[in-house]
Formats: C-alpha cells, sequence, structure tokens
C-alpha cells in the first residue's frame, strides 16, 4: 500500500508535520518494503486554496491513505472525494507513523478535524482576534456595521513563519500530553510497589 506522510523533509526519520495543506513535503511509503520517495508540495505557499491543491496533487500519485497531524475541511473533502483514507493525530518519525498505521494503531478520520486556513495561522481563533472589537463597549455602539480593520497581508517569508510556529505550538502540546501520560504511568507503578 502506498502511504503519503506529510514531513518538513523527505525522510522516514522526519517528524510528522502537523499541517496538510502547507506541508514542506510528503514521504510517499511503500508500507511493504518501506521504500520512499520525497514529493516537495509546491502549494505551501499559495496564498489560497493550499489545501484542495496539495490534496489534488498527492491522489495523482495514488497514495491509499494520508498520515498527518491535522487536515482543514477542504482538503479532507477533495481527499475522501478521490478515496484517499485521512489519517489525523499522526506524530512521531514519518517511517514509525507507517508501521503504526500497518499495525492498525490509528483510525481513519471521519471528518476534518481543524478549522479552515489552520496552517497559516488563520484559524477560528485568529478571525475571532480580528473581530475583536467590534462590541459595544467604550466606543457606544459605533462599530454599528464596522469591522475591525483586518492586519496587512503577510509576506511568503510572514505565513512560513506562521506555519512553522502554530506546527512547533501543536508539537509543543502534543509532547506536553506524551509527557503528562508518561506521568501518570511512573506514578502508576510507584503505587504498585
Amino acid at each position: 500500500m502506498k502511504v503519503a506522510v506529510t514531513a518538513p523533509e523527505p525522510s522516514l526519520d522526519a517528524m510528522v508535520d502537523p499541517r496538510l495543506g502547507r506541508c514542506a513535503y510528503f514521504v510517499i511509503v511503500d508500507s511493504e518494503t518501506m521504500s520512499f520517495k520525497g514529493i516537495e508540495n509546491n502549494n505551501a505557499a499559495s496564498a489560497q486554496g493550499a489545501g484542495i491543491a496539495t490534496a489534488q496533487m498527492i491522489a495523482g500519485e495514488g497514495v491509499e491513505a494520508v498520515l498527518t497531524g491535522n487536515c482543514g475541511p477542504n482538503a479532507y473533502q477533495t481527499l475522501e472525494a478521490a478515496g484517499i483514507k485521512v489519517v489525523t493525530g499522526v506524530t512521531g518519525k514519518v517511517g514509525e507513523a507507517v508501521k503504526n498505521f500497518v499495525a492498525g494503531r490509528y483510525q481513519q478520520s471521519s471528518q476534518a478535524n481543524v478549522a479552515s486556513h489552520f496552517g497559516t495561522g488563520m484559524g477560528k481563533s485568529a478571525v475571532q482576534g480580528m473581530n475583536a472589537g467590534s462590541g459595544r463597549g467604550m466606543g457606544k455602539g459605533m462599530s454599528s456595521g464596522m469591522s475591525a480593520t483586518p492586519p496587512p497581508v503577510a509576506s511568503a517569508a510572514d505565513a512560513a513563519l506562521i506555519d512553522i510556529l502554530e506546527g512547533l505550538r501543536v508539537q509543543l502540546a502534543e509532547l506536553r500530553s506524551q509527557v503528562s501520560d508518561i506521568d501518570k504511568r511512573i506514578e502508576k507503578l510507584h503505587k504498585n510497589d
């Protein structure tokens, strides 16, 4: 089975990238032989539509499954329409992720797990932050029919930096969760002594 895994570099030892549409590479792995090839994601810096374009690109590679940290609704729908299984919440190294998938340790996702524009830092919370101040506070209702001025459009370099920071935040949250689980297991083992 051919499996595509999101990654920051084309290697089985690379960590799984938490973004699908804006990952730097896909590592296409033959799950039986673990042979692989890296494909650069030329859609990563797209101003819009990165998820759909990336999903279409991957569908053209003949993969049966995509392993990633997160997948937005547009990419998910495109992959689902192509008959490709989407597995989200995947962490660790690319090679280990494929082995865990083959061993049945991951379940296919039934829907997208993040909002549109997640990888750009423009997900739901960013949009809410942009709209902050449009309520009735000290402005005494002056905002009626007006909205906050959106921030200037970021350059491609700024967007890439935002993507990297968002990916690191996701990885940090996952690591904190793993450390918490390990602490609980250690505590349980000490209680059993």
